[in-house]
Order: C-alpha cells, then sequence, then structure tokens
C-alpha cells in the first residue's frame, strides 16, 4: 500500500475519513529542539441518517515528543502503512 503525504503548507486537506495527521512546533523552551505530535483522526459519519452530524474521532499516538520532522513523518508513515491509512497530513506549527 502507498501511503501519500501532504504538507498542509503546500495544499489544503481532501476529505479523507481516516488520516493520520503529523505536527511539529519548536520547543517553546528550547528553539533547537522540535516537539512532533502524531495523531489518527478518524470521521466518522453515519450514513443511513444523513442529517446526523459528523463524529471525529482523534487518538493521540505521539504528544510533543521531541524528534525531528523527518523521523516524525517517518514514525507516522509506518504505522500508517501497518492501518492501511491512505494519507498523512504534516504542518509546521509555529
Amino acid at each position: 500500500m502507498t501511503v501519500r503525504i501532504v504538507h498542509l503548507e503546500d495544499a489544503p486537506p481532501s476529505a479523507e475519513h481516516d488520516f493520520v495527521r503529523v505536527s511539529t512546533c519548536p520547543d517553546p523552551n528550547d528553539d533547537t529542539v522540535t516537539l512532533a505530535t502524531i495523531q489518527r483522526v478518524v470521521d466518522k459519519t453515519d450514513e443511513e441518517i444523513p442529517a446526523a452530524e459528523p463524529k471525529r474521532y482523534v487518538k493521540t499516538l505521539v504528544l510533543e515528543h521531541p524528534m525531528s520532522v523527518d523521523a516524525a513523518i517517518g514514525f507516522a508513515a509506518c504505522y500508517a502503512e501497518r492501518k492501511k491509512i491512505p494519507v498523512i497530513y504534516a504542518e509546521t506549527q509555529c
């Protein structure tokens, strides 16, 4: 399975219902360290009841852990491939 990595700085997110989100930002106490947060996001909508509000479930896999952007995306890609999730959204928050 191929996992597509979308950098949100380059393109807006598409309408995926199951994806991995990677967010990175500099550590506020040490600008030489990058902190990564990796989350699995699943949007579940009841297709039988079109008026039902979408339900979004977010499972945090890694929370503000020191790692490089490449390491965070690599970790997310391995997870996504194993779980058969087609898309990773990567963003840098500053």
